[in-house]
């Protein structure tokens, strides 16, 4: 019989499996649903699993440097960076945000599931997966799960969309009130989104599944992809989500999930400017690389802080570089298409942003106190929950002027508390450990007998 010090040996490394799984990764085709599941990704390959990825062709470059064999969409529509008009040329006849949201979700979303199923039923042909990684977004979860009877794993690559009794509607960027008429307006305000505006997209689902035999009881479309899923993954930690007393059971925090790194491979001089030291203070910002309009954050800052004594670094995601130094030249603004934030972000008292979900995880782990202005693609829930938990201020637009981006930046300078909440969820998030937790959670649904082994030797070494 083995001792307890051979015992906590095999299992420290955390499951390489000379006998792995074959195991399907999916993502909806855009950069904030497709890169945090890299790092997992690249994790369960090192630990001996054959892992594959579908997704659109415009991901197979990215996948090819990670070393990962691709399925490219074949059946389904491809919507990559939510280039929706291309995609759906009646989409500009609608007006309103509202019309054009419920067009998104039933265009982009809803009726891509039965086209993912078709393609990731041919990939089974050849590829006979064990277990699904899709992120929560992805539409073929339902089919995957109910027709092909495989265990699937979803991961929330945006705030947690599940609806709850404790909650505003989801979608609208609404914070939580926890007074009785509070949750009273909010009940009825959940049933008026999910009737109203949401109503429309849900029947569009609910048609479609029942021509497929799809189970449901008509539950909203932000629950089916989690209701769905063995397991729910949120990148995120509790202190980072509005508190929900029926949080469902299926639902694990794994930390932030952020774009697969090695510094090995890439072997490159961190990015430094002389600059850094000799400005007081240093303002990150940045609107990503999907957003292509510099006038809507970028511009407005550098307006802003023009001829002072603080220092802008701005990083453009290559929408106008060229234009925006010609038009500030500025000493004190450095601007370039990219610049790696680990680098920059040390150096840096305030982070703006239009709120991306997976910048936002950055700038928390970096303890940076935020300014969001982001309202679509779901930014406007990400943005809100910025300015509920105080870790920065939320300015509800998407076309702040530059008075506006001033007085937030001046008020983060002058009020120490914003740093020190996004501080104290900093070091929330670094306790987790986001490639342990998540093989723990896949051995438990692929190797149930030995999940429960290595629990209890976890627990043997505790004592």
């Amino acid at each position: 019989m083995q001792n307890k010090k051979s015992l906590l040996k095999e299992t420290s490394t955390g499951s390489r499996h000379s006998g792995g799984k074959k195991i399907l990764f999916a993502s909806f085709p855009a950069d904030g649903h497709f890169n945090p599941l890299t790092g997992l990704a690249k994790h369960l390959q090192a630990a001996g699993h054959d892992v594959r990825w579908y997704t659109s062709p415009t991901y197979e470059h990215k996948l090819a440097k990670l070393k990962i064999p691709f399925f490219p969409f074949k059946n389904a529509v491809d919507v990559s960076n939510n280039d929706f008009d291309k995609a759906f040329p009646d989409r500009v006849k609608h007006k309103t945000q509202i019309s054009r949201l419920k067009f998104d979700i039933i265009n982009a979303f809803i009726k891509r599931g039965p086209e993912y199923y078709a393609d990731v039923a041919e990939i089974y042909r050849q590829f006979p997966f064990d277990l699904l990684v899709a992120d929560v977004a992805f539409t073929g979860i339902p089919f995957v799960k109910d027709l092909m009877r495989i265990p699937v794993i979803s991961i929330g690559v945006f705030p947690l969309s599940e609806t709850s009794k404790d909650l505003p509607p989801v979608g609208l960027g609404m914070t939580p009130s926890y007074s009785f008429f509070g949750k009273l307006k909010q009940t009825i305000l959940r049933t008026v989104a999910n009737k109203f505006i949401f109503g429309q997209p849900n029947k569009v689902m609910y048609k479609i599944f029942d021509e497929n035999g799809i189970a449901h009881n008509e539950e909203s479309l932000f629950d089916m992809g989690i209701r769905k899923s063995d397991l729910l993954l949120q990148s995120g930690t509790p202190g980072f989500e509005y508190y929900r007393g029926d949080l469902g059971e299926n639902i694990r925090y794994i930390g932030a999930l952020l774009p697969y790194s090695n510094a090995a491979e890439t072997k490159t001089e961190p990015w430094f400017d002389s600059r850094l030291n000799e400005f007081e203070k240093v303002i990150l910002v940045t609107q990503g690389t999907v957003e292509k309009d510099i006038e809507k954050i970028l511009v407005p800052t550098l307006r802003a802080f023009k001829n002072t004594n603080i220092l802008v670094v701005a990083t453009t995601g290559g929408n106008g570089t060229n234009e925006l130094k010609e038009r500030f030249p500025d000493r004190n603004f450095i601007i370039e298409d990219f610049i790696p934030f680990a680098d920059v972000m040390p150096y840096a008292d305030v982070y703006i942003t239009n709120g991306g979900y997976g910048g936002v995880m950055l700038g928390i782990e970096n303890k940076m106190p935020m300014v969001v202005a982001g309202l679509h693609e779901g930014k406007n829930e990400i943005c809100a929950r910025v300015g509920y938990f105080k870790l920065g201020i939320n300015l509800k637009t998407e076309t702040p002027g530059p008075e506006k981006m001033r007085a937030a930046v001046e008020e983060i300078f002058c009020n120490d508390f914003y740093k020190t909440n996004v501080t104290a969820l900093g070091k929330e998030f670094a306790r987790y450990k986001p490639n342990r937790l998540f093989s723990q959670y896949v051995d438990e649904l692929l190797y149930p007998g030995t999940a429960k082994i290595k629990t209890a030797i976890r627990q043997l070494s505790n004592n």
